[in-house]
């Protein structure tokens, strides 16, 4: 396991104490998301960024469990940490407010070159009210739980009462503010108010008020947005009272939203504890309300200032990734995954995410406090475990700023290696490119003249590829534990890889380190266990007349 060093920490921060002081006053351009031509990119300092991202465990939001993320996070080569703050951190006495831990957050932030994306458990966390204060917890009367159908009390705080809304966001103004003063060089990037919203079992307040209003027909904006009309059952039916929770929900939490951000207006996002991909989840048996895929129209309508809504990805099927990172990269949706399993086998997924143009990516639990959330994650965070997420990271790393512009710009493409192994491909321009997996650098399968042990990795859960379209006749390809062809989309015979060299980006121009060719190329591109960018050209030996 991963173990921090006291003393070397302590040292560090002293030595960049005079650099961080000084850069703390220094104002930057704030955070934004752009979208154009229904692609979206995160800007961060002026320029596209790619949240190569880390978060840290539930409980590690105080200064000596924070520690223990700075070695993992720079061993995965992470540029983002995702960290929660509490409501009972911020306020345990109602007025009262702490902004300790928050700017213990920044201080360590910066002295480890990091960003932040601010996690905000309030009135939500995983839908409970765990981390809402003691008199917020203690006092139904005043911050009434749901109703379920027999009328008793559910353990989430209904999103009906004003009361508790008003509490909660006069608390997250507070921080916003927080960060107005203390952060004008913007560490922190984004916000997430709120966490896995919603409400398990009880699909709906069944209080009297929430009766009243389920009575009601639906709001007119939605009705709009939807092309839908009537009361809640006649509109959504068997699912009405779902999407009452999440039109009240959303609202709420657009209400938290927008207060903060009239203070700072940062990037803010919900996340979604998911439901299948693949099919309208029972309403009583996912969180009711929360952002899953299927409602995100409603969310669109209800909370404008929410910027995007953000999938928390736990299962182990390919199949089913893949189907969540489709749903949620929408022309009005960025894509982002805030949370997806520290297994090693979840890595392999970094890179359909960015190659559908996701602006961020971030394993959950990348510290070293010692605790695992096995069997949604890793059964301990060693180093072939960090590794795993190191090596997609280092590749992209090395590009984050020209990477983010590019994907921003023109077509993208990602996949990882799916659970049955097939083969991958899709066409960009004028080629199609195919991704197969488990082979060594040199040879092909069907070789029978030259016998060869399987690689390592061929059953293993690895390997994935993100490729961009930079012209009619260039492509840049990244990835690892992938072989990486090249064929003419239409079929045609003399179409070939004309060149691949190896490089970099200085100052957005391409630069090369050295040409593939012979072994390195004969075979298709392979990229198995390092970080490598290559720029591939394309090109036809002929006139095109066959």
């Amino acid at each position: 396991m991963l173990k921090i060093a006291p003393l070397a920490l302590a040292l560090a921060m002293v030595a960049n104490g005079v650099a961080v002081a000084a850069e703390a006053d220094k104002a930057t351009p704030l955070p934004r998301l752009e979208t154009r031509d229904g692609r979206h990119a995160l800007i961060v300092d002026g320029a596209p960024f790619l949240m190569l991202a880390g978060q840290v465990n539930n409980s590690s939001n105080y200064a000596e469990p924070l520690s223990t993320a700075w070695p993992v996070l720079d061993a995965m080569h992470a540029n983002t940490v995702e960290v929660p703050i509490a409501w009972e951190q911020v306020e345990p006495v109602e007025g009262r407010y702490d902004f300790t831990f928050l700017q213990e957050l920044l201080d360590q932030a910066r002295a480890h070159d990091k960003r932040v994306v601010l996690l905000w458990f309030g009135t939500w966390k995983n839908t409970s009210p765990a981390y809402a204060p003691a008199w917020v917890k203690l006092n139904n009367a005043r911050f009434p739980r749901m109703k379920d159908q027999q009328g008793k009390d559910h353990g989430v705080l209904t999103p009906l009462s004003r009361p508790t809304m008003e509490a909660d966001r006069r608390a997250f103004v507070k921080v916003m503010e927080y960060l107005r003063d203390h952060d004008r060089q913007n560490t922190v990037i984004m916000v997430q108010p709120e966490n896995e919203t919603g409400s398990y079992r009880v699909p709906r307040d069944f209080s009297a008020e929430g009766n009243r209003l389920f009575a009601q027909p639906i709001p007119a904006v939605l009705a709009r947005k939807l092309g839908k009309s009537g009361t809640w059952e006649q509109a959504f039916g068997k699912q009405a009272p779902r999407a009452f929770n999440t039109w009240h929900v959303a609202s709420y939490v657009n209400a938290v939203a927008e207060a903060g951000k009239a203070v700072k207006p940062l990037p803010m996002y919900v996340n979604a504890s998911l439901a299948g991909p693949s099919n309208v989840p029972d309403p009583t048996g996912v969180a009711s309300g929360g952002p899953q895929w299927d409602v995100l129209d409603i969310w669109k309508a209800a909370a404008p200032a929410i910027d995007f809504a953000a999938p928390d990805i736990y299962d182990r099927a390919s199949g089913n990734v893949i189907q969540y990172l489709d749903k949620y990269a929408r022309p009005d949706n960025a894509l982002m995954v805030p949370e997806i399993g520290n297994a090693k086998e979840f890595a392999r997924f970094f890179w359909p995410t960015i190659g559908r143009g996701g602006i961020g990516f971030s394993p959950f639990g990348m510290d070293a406090t010692g605790y695992f959330n096995y069997p949604l994650g890793a059964q301990a965070l060693d180093r072939k475990t960090v590794a795993a997420f190191a090596l997609p990271y280092a590749a992209v790393g090395s590009i984050m700023r020209d990477w983010a512009r590019i994907a921003a710009t023109r077509q993208t493409w990602g996949a990882a290696k799916p659970d049955d192994g097939s083969d991958q491909s899709a066409t960009l321009g004028g080629w199609k490119i195919t991704a197969s997996w488990g082979q060594w650098q040199f040879g092909m399968k069907d070789w029978t003249w030259i016998k060869a042990e399987p690689t390592p990795w061929s059953s293993e859960p690895v390997g994935g590829l993100a490729v961009a379209q930079l012209s009619d006749s260039e492509y840049l390809v990244m990835g690892d534990h992938v072989r990486v062809s090249f064929s003419p989309a239409d079929g045609r015979e003399d179409g070939m890889i004309v060149a691949v060299e190896e490089g970099t980006f200085r100052d957005g121009k391409w630069v090369m380190s050295r040409v593939w060719n012979g072994d390195q190329t004969d075979y298709g591109l392979n990229l198995i266990d390092r970080p490598q960018v290559l720029k591939v050209t394309t090109g036809f030996h002929s006139s095109g007349k066959r």
